[in-house]
């Protein structure tokens, strides 16, 4: 039930200056959910206008987009936005401008999806090394080949011209996805990235390709414009990336000039969630106690997502001085004016909790988590208002027949 009494002392409201000079004008970001708006071949659509003047109706400070993938040819999902050209310019205008009209800050989140891409929709996928998919996963995924070094090199570059696009575009910033299973966090872990070259073979090898598409955004957006990173606090997964690794990552990223540094965790085969230990409940957020290693290493900018239920919570978070600012997400997809009750120290109606189907394989991967939120974000980008209460096992037939079709018409929008 939601709190009838607002919090004594509120930090939400704060506003937030990044060490390039721009301002978020509060503590509040919504983070990025899979979206899948765009046409079947790519191009993002007046849904995803509709969807983002909505969110930012809410008062929160910081919208982040779900995936803007970067090369046509390594698509995550059907209807993932595609940014490589300029042929868009429009459309991704009205998108951006639907948050900035308002006061509201967007950042277009950068991705590649490298391995973990659907079986059949892409010609071929690629990742660090050749490393199948256990068995839970492999029917839906196909084991990767190991990208050459021109390959790496051209995406790379990619990164740079997505983000120079979307800075024309009227985009506040960008964020480069370092997390959850995809290419930049397959590029750090030991287990996806089993290379002996230069991208490879030690930590600091790992890392390099991560800094550089850092170094290349920059390049081409300037100084002025923010740039963010998601990255694994951990991949919880046997000979996968480390806390040891990702606060070395992260204190590379910091001196290199990164300007916010949205902490998660996990991947596809993992699950995102940290395991919940008694002080991650206590503290509502995964990732707190990371975030405490963290600040104590880095003056960066700090942002966590995930678990937080309360304003209370928040409040309490921002107050440790732990973090800087409060990311929330799935509460998006079924209370889409959310912050206007945390940010007058309420909390919302809604409560988020795990989407279960009764299907024990499919419960246990996390998938529906991207699923069923996926077709509440779908429902508010139409207009509509989303159905808090849908079964999950109803959410994962449409789900799947939604898959089924799209990636058949990506295919035959490519031929």
């Amino acid at each position: 039930m939601a709190d009838s009494s607002p919090l004594a002392s509120h930090l939400l409201t704060q506003p937030l200056h990044l060490p390039n000079g721009s301002v978020i004008r509060n503590r509040l970001a919504k983070a990025s959910m899979s979206e899948t708006l765009a046409t079947y071949s790519n191009r993002p659509t007046e849904k995803l206008v509709t969807l983002y003047r909505r969110w930012a109706s809410s008062g929160i400070g910081l919208l982040l987009t779900g995936n803007v993938m970067v090369d046509r040819r390594a698509l995550g999902e059907p209807g993932n936005v595609v940014i490589e050209d300029e042929s868009d310019l429009p459309v991704l205008r009205a998108w951006a401008g639907a948050a900035t009209d308002q006061g509201v800050a967007i950042w277009a989140q950068l991705n590649h999806p490298g391995k973990q891409a659907m079986k059949g929709l892409n010609a071929s996928t690629l990742a660090p090394s050749a490393v199948p998919f256990g068995k839970d996963l492999a029917p839906m995924f196909d084991t990767p080949r190991e990208a050459t070094d021109n390959e790496i090199r051209d995406i790379i570059q990619r990164f740079g011209r997505s983000a120079a696009i979307c800075r024309k575009a009227g985009f506040s910033g960008v964020q480069i996805h370092c997390a959850h299973g995809y290419l930049l966090n397959q590029f750090l872990s030991p287990h996806h990235n089993q290379r002996s070259d230069d991208w490879g073979g030690t930590a600091e090898r790992r890392r390099r390709f991560v800094l550089a598409v850092y170094a290349e955004v920059r390049r081409q957006v300037g100084a002025d414009f923010p740039v963010g990173i998601k990255i694994n606090s951990a991949d919880f997964q046997h000979g996968g990336f480390t806390e040891e690794e990702s606060l070395a990552a992260i204190n590379a990223l910091a001196d290199a000039g990164i300007d916010l540094i949205e902490i998660s965790g996990g991947t596809y085969e993992t699950g995102v969630a940290q395991p919940q230990k008694p002080s991650t409940v206590a503290r509502e957020a995964y990732f707190m106690d990371f975030a405490d290693k963290v600040r104590a290493a880095v003056k960066v900018p700090l942002m966590v997502t995930g678990g937080f239920r309360s304003a209370e919570g928040m409040n309490n978070a921002l107050k440790s001085g732990a973090i800087d600012l409060v990311g929330i997400a799935r509460l998006m997809a079924i209370d889409p004016d959310a912050p206007k009750a945390l940010l007058s120290g309420h909390d919302s109606a809604q409560r988020v909790s795990p989407i279960k189907t009764g299907i024990k394989p499919v419960d246990r991967l996390g998938l529906m988590e991207v699923l069923w939120y996926g077709l509440q974000v779908r429902r508010i980008a139409r207009g509509a208002n989303p159905k808090p209460q849908e079964s999950g096992l109803w959410a994962l037939v449409k789900a799947l027949v939604l898959n089924g079709w799209g990636t058949f018409r990506t295919r035959r929008a490519r031929a």
